[in-house]
């Protein structure tokens, strides 16, 4: 039944996905696909505290697959991502293509960071 935490969290987390990504990009007028940047940096983020709790003792396996697998799974979207630094690139935006893959990596990897340490000072 592993599997059935996985659809669940995907479930929520897809529509939670192109939402937030709507939502977000709708409030800039540029071409820098800011709603991508959000959604894949709060997955991040999430996967960090997850991954924090489940260090400390505090989340389950089935809760890291709900959660971790499922909803971040779903929430983040390397695809989109890869398209539309592919499409700046493409109409010469090759500044906005490069910022993109350098900022999305690193704030991807300062936001896992950051959960893993809030989980760990929450939960010690």
């Amino acid at each position: 039944m592993n599997w059935l935490l996985v659809v669940v969290g995907a479930a929520a987390g897809a529509p939670l996905r192109y939402l937030a990504d709507r939502a977000v990009q709708a409030r800039h007028d540029s071409l820098f696909p800011w709603g991508t940047f959000a959604v894949n940096t709060a997955a991040c983020l999430v996967m960090g505290v997850l991954a924090g709790a489940a260090l400390a003792g505090a989340a389950s396996s089935r809760l890291s697959l709900l959660l971790g697998t499922g909803l971040c799974g779903a929430l983040s979207t390397y695809s989109t991502f890869s398209y539309e630094t592919l499409r700046l690139a493409e109409r010469g935006r090759g500044f906005l293509a490069a910022a993109n893959v350098v900022a999305s990596v690193l704030v991807g990897l300062g936001a896992v960071r950051l959960g893993t340490q809030v989980a760990r000072q929450l939960l010690a």
